[in-house]
Parts: C-alpha cells; sequence; structure tokens
C-alpha cells in the first residue's frame, strides 16, 4: 500500500524526520510518500498557524498526482482532518488522535508531552473533540519551540524528558504520548528515562492506517464526511489557481 505522510509545516527537514519515522513503523510492503505544504508556515504553534496548515495540507494532497491508499495528517493537536475526510475516500489518519487512542490500550491513563505551552489548548480541545480525554491525565509543555527541536536538540530533549517524567511522577500518567511530529526520534530516550510504554503519533498511525487499510475500510460518507456539495470556490485549491 501507499500513504501520504503530510507535514502541517513547511520544514523541510521536519518532514524528513517524519517520513523517515513512518518508514520505520510501516510493514514490509508500504511505501511512505514525505509531503510538505507549498505554502504555510515553518512551524505551527498557535491557532492561526493551524488552521493556514488545515488549508495547506488539503491543498498538497490535492495536488499530489498518484495513487495513495492512505492519508496521515502529521501535526499534533491541528485543525483540518475533518476537512481531508470530506476530500478524500481513503482513511485520513490524524496522528493526535493515532497516538492517544493507542495509548489507551497501554493504561489506565496517558499523558502528553508537547512543545510551547500556548499548544496545550489546542491540544486538550482536539482531544475532547475526538472523544479521548476521559483517560487524559495530562497535556504538559516542554517550553521549546517547535524549531528548536532542531536548533538545540540536546536542550530540548532535556526539557522533554523531564516534563514526561513530571508526568509520571506527579499526574500519575501510564502511558506517555509524544505532542509533535518532530519527536518522531525520542521515543527510545523517553521510554528509557520514565519505564513506561511511550507513543508516536506517526508510528501510531502508519499502523492504524495499514490495519484500516487491511481490514478494506474506508472513510464513511453517509453524513458527517459527505463530499463537498458542488459549487464554485474561488481561489481553490490554491496550488492550481496559481500554476494557471
Amino acid at each position: 500500500m501507499k500513504i501520504l505522510v503530510v507535514n502541517v509545516n513547511t520544514t523541510e527537514t521536519m518532514t524528513k524526520t517524519i517520513g523517515e519515522a513512518a518508514r520505520v513503523a510501516a510493514a514490509p510492503g508500504t511505501e511512505i510518500i514525505p509531503l510538505t505544504p507549498y505554502f504555510g508556515a515553518e512551524s505551527c504553534e498557535g491557532n492561526l498557524e493551524s488552521y493556514l496548515a488545515a488549508v495547506a495540507v488539503m491543498d498538497r494532497v490535492l495536488a499530489y498526482d498518484g495513487e495513495y491508499d492512505a492519508v496521515i495528517q502529521a501535526g499534533y493537536g491541528e485543525h483540518g482532518r475533518e476537512g481531508l475526510q470530506e476530500l478524500l475516500d481513503v482513511p485520513v489518519v490524524d496522528i493526535t488522535e493515532a497516538a492517544a487512542s493507542t495509548a489507551q490500550f497501554l493504561g489506565h491513563r496517558y499523558s502528553v508531552v508537547t512543545t510551547l505551552d500556548r499548544t496545550v489548548p489546542l491540544i486538550e480541545d482536539r482531544l475532547m473533540l475526538a472523544g479521548l480525554d476521559r483517560r487524559l491525565a495530562s497535556v504538559r509543555s516542554s517550553g521549546m519551540a517547535v524549531l528548536e527541536l532542531e536548533s538545540e536538540p540536546e536542550r530540548a530533549v532535556e526539557a522533554i524528558v523531564r516534563e514526561c517524567e513530571l508526568a509520571v511522577t506527579q499526574d500519575r500518567a501510564e502511558v506517555i504520548c509524544l505532542g509533535c511530529g518532530g519527536m518522531a526520534d525520542l521515543e527510545a530516550t523517553v521510554k528509557e528515562r520514565t519505564g513506561v510504554p511511550v507513543v508516536d503519533g506517526v508510528a501510531a498511525a502508519v499502523t492504524i492506517a495499514e490495519g484500516l487499510h487491511r481490514l478494506g475500510l474506508r472513510t464513511s460518507k453517509v453524513r458527517t464526511y459527505a463530499p463537498p456539495r458542488p459549487k464554485q470556490i474561488t481561489g481553490w485549491p490554491v496550488t492550481t489557481q496559481q500554476a494557471e
């Protein structure tokens, strides 16, 4: 099968990190196709950037000229999954929901550790909307910006691991979810320091997408995610309109 793994920001190095994590998790025979939006912010750390990313991700998927069997939206707490589900027939998996739903098979309560504090409400809202908040112990912030995961990796790792430890000792979390696509390579370090299962949303999303494909399941189109009604939408898709 072929899975499109779409970064929500325009940082190519982060797309590469996400793509590599997806390939490690993928089963033999699964092809991972990482994509970077053509426009948007270099990192998503607030509502404006998140809504912009939602449009950019839909645009990038529509611009992809090839077959695929599933799409992964690789942004934690970001908007847009529902729009993709209206546009596409194939399964669409969001890494926020993939990580949280996986965590519930591994322990009674889970915590999410993310980047800046301002992203915490976005993640909390996303989990509540998905009905995954009942067993949420906490959403903790490392205080590190998304881009600092690459520019200051040692300091970022230490800050993230420290919050993961506090989630376990203070919040009584039994599972940790890494709350950023760019944290995909920290799983082993956090597990070693905390002693609890650690779920990377990218890896979880790949496994879920593969499972849905293997079961022959697709997004329901009878109501909520029915295709958009035919109408004129000025300037959309963005990339196609610019090319013309």
